[in-house]
């Protein structure tokens, strides 16, 4: 993680095993923060998963997605981009109702995950 948030602070790109460890890394912290299945967060390539509480998704595309890139991801789970920039930006794409993230956001301060 450190590595990673290093090389953004650097304005270089960060080495991609390391960018697609902590990406996986900020996606279980969410899993664990906001567990549930109402909402899918996708970071394609590295990773995806459902969180929040409330109605679970069973089949199809889910009515609730968040998707954005792992460069991204990283930022706005590290509190380095505010979520409401980054959607307003198109950095990241919502659907449905329970796609605002915001509360469970940041993830990683500087400590531990």
């Amino acid at each position: 993680m450190v590595t990673v948030c290093d090389a953004l602070t650097a304005g270089v790109p960060p080495p991609r095993a390391e960018l697609r460890d902590a990406v996986r890394l900020l996606l279980a912290g969410l899993a664990d923060r906001a567990p549930g299945r109402s909402v899918e967060v996708r970071v394609p390539p590295y990773g995806a998963i459902q969180c929040v509480a409330g109605p679970r998704h069973t089949r199809g595309t889910p009515s609730n997605v968040v998707e954005t890139d792992p460069i991204t991801w990283v930022l706005v789970a590290t509190g380095r981009l505010e979520w409401s920039t980054a959607v307003q930006n198109g950095r990241i794409a919502v659907s449905g109702a329970r796609s605002d993230i915001s509360d469970y956001l940041p993830i990683y301060h500087g400590e531990e995950v």
